[in-house]
């Protein structure tokens, strides 16, 4: 029964991918729903660690050339070996096409954004010594979309966000971790790189 069951499911899918899809008028009106990974190359310079995660997305495209993208991220890294931070996103992004031709491979974006983000960092061994902050994010890059088909695209994105907030200082002690909370406005940003993988749904008008 099982074996019926994800049989089923595994055709069902492909006759979804599978379908056309078709434009009412333009592409103004695509929504998409996604998965991607993320690499962080931040996470404070005193650890010059990697964060890397998961996260979801989907995308409503307001016309040919001006996209949104609505994102969760889920980011973890480690803070030397006594440590570790987690960090999580959620916000949006708008995509401007500069350039757009029938048929194309490699579709080109600029984006601009913002987001929320909570941080979270606790040390290894004593979990009551932890700290942690919300803060506000703006974000802008460049990336592509490599149309698989007309439904899937594979996007690849590159961006760095500035955040706006206190920030957290990890102060590293040979085998111990302490943190410093830093009131008022810090500038903390960060290169991020994004693997995203889509599908488009439905053109909603």
């Amino acid at each position: 029964m099982r074996k019926i069951f994800i049989t089923s499911i595994l055709l069902y899918a492909h006759v979804i991918i599978a379908q056309d899809l078709r434009l009412k008028k333009n592409e103004g009106g695509l929504m998409s729903l996604g998965i991607r990974s993320t690499i962080s190359a931040f996470n404070d310079s005193e650890t010059n660690n990697f964060g890397k995660g998961v996260g979801g997305q989907f995308r409503i495209q307001l016309s040919d050339r001006i996209n949104t993208d609505w994102f969760f991220d889920y980011l973890t890294s480690d803070i030397g070996s006594v440590a570790n931070r987690t960090d999580y996103h959620i916000g949006w992004s708008v995509l401007f096409y500069p350039y757009l031709k029938e048929n194309q491979l490699f579709k080109p974006y600029i984006l601009a954004g913002h987001c929320f983000d909570y941080s979270y960092m606790v040390d290894n061994v004593d979990k009551n010594n932890f700290a942690e902050r919300w803060s506000s994010a703006v974000q802008a890059g460049i990336g592509t979309h490599v149309n698989i088909t007309k439904r899937i695209d594979l996007s690849l994105t590159s961006q760095y966000m500035i955040h706006l907030g206190g920030h957290i200082h990890p102060i590293i002690n040979q085998n111990s971790v302490s943190f410093q909370n830093e009131t008022g406005v810090s500038l903390e940003g960060h290169l991020l790189i994004t693997v995203g993988f889509n599908y488009k749904l439905i053109d909603l008008w």
